[in-house]
């Protein structure tokens, strides 16, 4: 009887330690690749091939139709010495102020504001709601809301104008969009009220991971909100910072629809960007290879700050954890 309890122990021992896998047999952890082929395909077709025709079209002088015909570096010289280009991408740094710096320093004053005075004060529903009321101009379609921001900023009916004539200020009223000196801030201005629910929407899921014991032992130690955000909020949500202002710098660079929609990049190249100025290349002057070089500078210059910025993420991270 032991002898054969023993060898049915020995037998159950056997069986649960069974001997080395079939090497042709697939590990089930290599099969978590198979999930990136989708995506890789489409990054393939979509991103990849496009990006690589445009940089050998770049070389080329094309009119669209016939046979490209090779020019070299031809467009690329031209460009250095294209003052429209070099103006429309001085343009596209305002945007990035306007799209980038102004809204990711409002943007952070203001969900410091929602999330610890708001909500402490008048409820977490309140704050929601107002939270919504700033991220609603990322929903709408941009074509929407330039076309009701061109109603607004008209000179002659517009709602802006007949505003401050009602208050008094009719010396104020201006051509808002048709002026060449104020057309760029005032696409500008827009491009704020558009960019602004982005960060703060960021900014506030990343307040709701920091420890609610951090604030209540500076309000014990007599620090006032605002040496509560400079101490407490700005460095506990660093990473959300480099991530909003990566992800608005690159929208800033690529800006095409409020710009097409509020001016077409007028009034005499005074709100052109890149990518607009691309655009007319493309499509109106019909100069394809030279197009595709203003689209390939572009796409090279995002892709270098994207880099930059994750690596100064990286470092910051680094540095945090040492």
């Amino acid at each position: 009887m032991t002898v054969t309890v023993e060898k049915g122990a020995r037998a159950t021992r056997k069986n649960r330690h069974p001997g080395p896998r079939n090497p042709r047999s697939p590990h089930p952890r290599n099969s978590y690749a198979l999930f990136l082929v989708p995506g890789a395909l489409a990054a393939l077709a979509v991103i990849v091939v496009p990006f690589l025709m445009n940089t050998a079209v770049s070389f080329t002088s094309w009119q669209g139709v016939g046979d490209p015909k090779w020019t070299g570096l031809a467009n690329y010289r031209d460009l250095l010495d294209d003052a429209e280009f070099w103006a429309s991408f001085r343009h596209s740094l305002f945007m990035v102020v306007a799209m980038a710096a102004v809204p990711t320093i409002v943007g952070l004053v203001l969900a410091a504001a929602l999330f610890d005075y708001i909500a402490k004060h008048f409820g977490t529903r309140m704050a929601a709601i107002l939270r919504a009321c700033f991220y609603l101009p990322q929903v709408l379609p941009i074509a929407v809301a330039g076309i009701v921001w061109s109603w607004i900023l008209a000179p002659d009916n517009g709602s802006l104008n007949a505003l401050l004539k009602a208050v008094g200020l009719g010396s104020w009223q201006q051509d808002w969009l048709g002026d060449p000196d104020i057309a760029l801030y005032s696409v500008m201005g827009v491009m704020v009220w558009v960019q602004l629910g982005f960060p703060l929407v960021v900014f506030m899921a990343g307040l709701q991971r920091v420890d609610p014991q951090l604030y209540e032992a500076a309000e014990l130690d007599g620090a006032g909100w605002w040496r509560r955000f400079w101490h407490i909020t700005l460095p506990q949500i660093r990473p959300e910072i480099y991530v909003v202002l990566t992800w608005c710098t690159i929208a800033a660079l690529k800006v095409f629809g409020a710009v097409y929609v509020l001016t077409k990049g007028g009034p005499g190249g005074a709100t052109d960007v890149p990518s607009y100025f691309s655009f007319t290349t493309f499509f109106e002057k019909t100069q394809v290879g030279y197009g595709a070089a203003i689209s390939t500078v572009l796409t090279v210059i995002i892709l270098v700050l994207s880099l930059a910025f994750l690596k100064l993420q990286t470092h910051a991270e680094e540095g945090d954890r040492a």
